[in-house]
Order: structure tokens, then sequence, then C-alpha cells
């Protein structure tokens, strides 16, 4: 990811030994790919509120320019915070459907092991969530994931795409009748994200890449209808 002679084409998803060629004195020119004869990456010479935007709006290009030709590194600490947003709400969630107000210490004690125990939730549903995507596109083609480095580009492209977890808290924050429709809303914008962020790393088809987020569905839903089997609120 954003290594030299690792970039790739924002148009075709072809390598590309550089995405511009300096020329001294401020002189920059865009690299042009040799396979569809476009500027390897147009997005170098754009402000960051524009490819974030194009980003919101799901456009490949603008995944390709981030997962292939930037240095962005911050996909472990937005993993950490997407899951404290996710724990937070549910904690909230959960404090609200209890309505003790008792100032007892041991209640304190017990509203805090709460959160504790929906950040551990969530984390696992991520778990499986991820796990159901590796193992469908693993067992329907496993040329595409045959290295180390296949399985982590992917996993990044996977945490940095759901950074639309974090809508979660405003949503909660500005709180009112739409906020579980708002909810779902985000939800559907992970996913979306996500699809397109299978499609972008690996160059799959459609099908395959919505197969394997319903996989990852699936097996999270299962995580979840195992915890309310065991009597724990999620």
């Amino acid at each position: 990811m954003g290594e030299p002679g690792g970039y790739r084409c924002i148009e075709c998803s072809r390598r590309a030994p550089e995405l511009y060629r300096d020329y001294q004195r401020g002189v920059l020119r865009l690299s042009l790919c040799k396979s569809c004869q476009k500027p390897v990456d147009k997005y170098i010479e754009y402000d960051p509120v524009i490819i974030l935007i194009n980003a919101i709006l799901c456009k490949a290009q603008a995944y390709r320019h981030i997962l292939f030709n930037t240095k962005i590194n911050i996909h472990g600490k937005l993993c950490v915070f997407c899951l404290l947003c996710e724990a937070y709400l549910r904690w909230l969630q959960l404090q609200d459907s209890s309505q003790s107000t008792d100032p007892d210490d041991l209640i304190r004690y017990a509203k805090e092991w709460d959160f504790y125990r929906m950040f551990g939730i969530a984390s696992l549903e991520q778990t499986a969530f991820l796990v159901g995507i590796f193992t469908v596109l693993w067992l329907a083609r496993p040329e595409i994931l045959k290295t180390k480095s296949d399985f982590i580009l992917l996993l990044k492209a996977l945490l940095l795409s759901s950074y639309g977890k974090l809508l979660l808290i405003p949503a909660v924050i500005w709180e009112h009748d739409y906020t579980p429709l708002c909810l779902k809303l985000i939800k559907v914008f992970v996913l979306t994200s996500n699809f397109q962020a299978i499609r972008v790393t690996l160059n799959t088809s459609r099908k395959l890449s919505l197969v394997a987020i319903l996989s990852g569905l699936i097996l999270e839903n299962g995580i979840v209808c195992l915890f309310q089997r065991i009597g724990w609120n999620v």
C-alpha cells in the first residue's frame, strides 16, 4: 500500500511503477496507465475533502486511491474506535432499558462491566463477520487469497471501509424519532462500503462480493443468537 512499484491504476486496477514524474522546479506530470491510457491516479491532485466525498459515494476509483496509492495506516486504531462507538451505543440502550437509579458503588461497577461486555460482544461479532467473508472468498476462489499479503490487504480494506460506524455516536447524541431508521441506514452504508472494498481489493465480481458479505452477516447473526440463548442482552 503506497510502496514504490506497488501502485495501481484507479481506472483499470493494473499495476503501475509510478504515479507521477518529477521534472524538478515544481513541474510534475501524471503518469499514464499503459493499459487504459488514462492517468494512473488523478486523485493525487485532488483535495482530501473531494477524495472523502468520492469515497462516501463508494466510487471504486477513490477506494483504489486510498487502498493502493496512499500510506494510510490507521486501520487498527479505526477498528478499535468503531468498536468503542458500537459498544457505547449498545451500553446506552441497555442503560435506558434498566430504570435503576441506585447510586450504590456495586451498581456503578455493574454498569461499567456492562460496557466492557458490550465491547467484547461487538468485537466477537466483527470477528465472525470477517471470518465469514474470508471463508467464502477462500472457498470460492482460493487463488485470490493465496498469500499472507493478500489476506492482510483485504483485512485492511474491510477495516478502513467500516468507517461509517463512526456515525453511530452523532446518531445517538442527537436522538430523535428517526434514530432507529438512521442506525439501519448506517448499517446498510457500512455493508455497502465493505462490498465495494472487496470488489476493489480483489477485483472480484459483484455476485461473489455480495455472497461474501451475506455469509459474513449470517455468521455474525449466528453469534448474536448464541448470546441471546445464553441470556445476554446484545
